[in-house]
């Protein structure tokens, strides 16, 4: 699935073994053309926690445009995805932002999301 640029979702059973599988198929990706995330999500998981965890690993391209070290692909395994606590009207902030994240749909060309700490350049593309 990555190597052909799908998003995959696996979705089973506890104690099925999806984040070993999942780990040791990131593992085996070449180093030299990928880059890995790794975020586990709990009930206390917050949006701001995800947002600062994936920015830390993407370098600026240009101005409000952000991706992983230039010539690799970088891949975010989210395990957990269903944890977060929902807010008083039901969504789950740090999955909205992944969501956002990856929407080339609603934020062209690629996805993005707003920057906390920049009001001068509000929305960050991550390519």
């Amino acid at each position: 699935c990555i190597r052909h640029n799908i998003k995959p979702l696996f979705c089973g059973p506890t104690g099925s073994g999806k984040t070993v599988y999942m780990h040791e198929g990131l593992m085996q990706l070449p180093k030299q053309s990928h880059t890995q995330i790794f975020a586990g999500f709990s009930a206390q998981t917050k949006c701001t926690q995800t947002q600062s965890m994936i920015d830390g690993r993407l370098e600026r391209r240009r101005r409000g445009t952000y991706g992983p070290p230039s010539g690799k692909l970088c891949v975010v395994l989210v395990d957990d995805l269903n944890m977060p606590a929902k807010e008083h009207f039901g969504a789950q902030p740090p999955i909205e932002l992944l969501r956002q994240g990856m929407d080339s749909l609603a934020y062209p060309p690629s996805g993005g999301w707003y920057d906390c700490n920049d009001s001068t350049h509000p929305f960050r593309t991550i390519i």
